[in-house]
């Protein structure tokens, strides 16, 4: 039986007002900020706008959810409205593209394909990609190269995974995580730095696939552990400025004093 989302009729106007809104910052006699804008020039707003969502979904915060949403969705309809204005796209066809491609990857919804569980889910939706993308030669291929890098390596550790290259388990990851530690270990003495750097690779590579069968993001874990380390430091400078002192004029041995206080909090 087919269930259709029941939604506010106040969805389709607010969003035909944002599209008119961007229309007209757009047109003659708008804004020339906006009106100077390309989809190059507006690459970097679209990577902080999903970062700004990304903090805002770590803190819970619904208020701020709602608004960066709203500036993420600015990115997409001031795109769009760039690629209409060249005849490439409009709207409809960005919304078309995207229902299509969720229709088409989910057999086990729409076209009555059994599946067991979410992994097999995941597998198929590999193999219809791999038909749809015929440029494409290898499972990895459009893994987008400006992805961060521990997220990329989290990215090709889930597509291998899914055609079932993957180790059976967490302990094999560690025990290879292990390994690359002690190949890095055997060319320190080397100094040689294109050897350090390519060791050191591997090692954060093993790194991010043992986060991912802990279940663990790299990206997000490692991000985490910089705030930490940023909240962490602030108190050791306070505590210092406290005592009319800076980091660098005491020893590292009052400093790892402050530091375990600091962790201690």
């Amino acid at each position: 039986m087919n269930e259709e989302k029941k939604v506010s009729k106040d969805v389709c106007p607010e969003f035909q007002k944002l599209l008119d809104v961007i229309h007209r910052l757009r047109a003659p006699g708008g804004c020339p900020w906006d009106r100077e804008q390309t989809p190059r020039t507006l690459r970097p707003f679209i990577i902080e706008e999903a970062y700004e969502l990304c903090d805002a979904i770590d803190r819970d915060d619904p208020i701020s959810i709602c608004e960066e949403l709203g500036d993420l969705l600015l990115q997409v309809v001031l795109q769009t409205e760039i690629g209409s204005e060249a005849g490439r796209f409009d709207i409809a066809d960005v919304c078309r593209t995207i229902t299509a491609k969720l229709v088409r990857r989910h057999p086990h919804v729409f076209a009555g394909l059994e599946v067991i569980d979410s992994s097999e889910v995941l597998s198929n939706w590999e193999t219809i990609k791999q038909t749809e993308k015929e440029s494409r030669k290898s499972v990895l291929d459009g893994i987008p190269v400006s992805m961060p890098s521990l997220q990329k390596a989290l990215a090709m550790g889930n597509k291998a995974s899914r055609v079932g290259f993957d180790w059976p388990d967490a302990a094999g990851v560690r025990e290879k995580l292990m390994e690359e530690l002690e190949e890095l270990d055997e060319i320190l003495p080397s100094n040689n730095p294109k050897l350090l750097e390519d060791e050191f690779g591997d090692l954060l590579f093993a790194a991010a696939n043992y986060g991912r069968h802990l279940n663990v993001n790299p990206e997000v874990a490692l991000a985490r552990a910089c705030e930490k380390f940023k909240t962490r430091f602030g108190r050791v400078e306070q505590a210092l400025k406290d005592q009319g002192k800076r980091p660098q004029d005491v020893s590292m041995e009052e400093l790892e004093a402050l530091w375990q206080k600091a962790k201690n909090q």
